[in-house]
């Protein structure tokens, strides 16, 4: 069974650029988002996938991952998913055993940035690096999924 753990925080400062390995756009669209589960296509410059996330907010969750044409994920994400689509740059930043995923949101969450850390076990232990800020990954906000319905742009306080 996939089982996806991560942890998401926000950044304290931007020093994590200068560690920099790559980056890369992505954009993706919500087909459905319940109580249960998140359906969502993604692209990336030549690829496309499909995405089926268990619903839960914490550390861990179900997660499939498929490739797909990379036409018909275009045409889905124009005709059928929900809006705002989600556009960010996302850039790989290696510390120590790990990479960290930092999303860097443009569009209507743009001025988002937040670090992601996934982990092979739910007690495997990691280095919080100092440009490290609050960890966000039990804050719905912060979910793409509802960064969709309520953009970063829209919040009246932002963290």
């Amino acid at each position: 069974m996939p089982l996806e753990i991560e942890h998401k925080f926000l950044l304290a400062n931007d020093e994590w650029r200068q560690h920099i390995k790559k980056s890369v756009y992505y954009k993706q669209g919500y087909l459905s988002s319940t109580k249960q589960n998140s359906i969502r296509i993604r692209i990336s410059d030549t690829h496309a996938w499909i995405n089926i996330k268990s619903a839960v907010i914490g550390t861990h969750r179900l997660e499939y991952e498929y490739e797909i044409p990379l036409s018909e994920a275009n045409e889905i994400l124009e005709q059928l998913c929900h809006k705002p689509l989600i556009e960010k740059k996302r850039h790989f930043v290696a510390q120590d055993k790990h990479t960290w995923e930092i999303d860097e949101f443009l569009g209507a969450n743009q001025g988002l940035v937040v670090a992601e850390i996934e982990l092979s076990s739910l007690d495997e232990e990691f280095h919080k690096p100092s440009w490290l800020g609050k960890e966000v990954t039990h804050d719905l906000r912060y979910y793409n999924n509802n960064l969709c319905k309520f953009p970063y742009r829209d919040w009246p306080i932002k963290d």
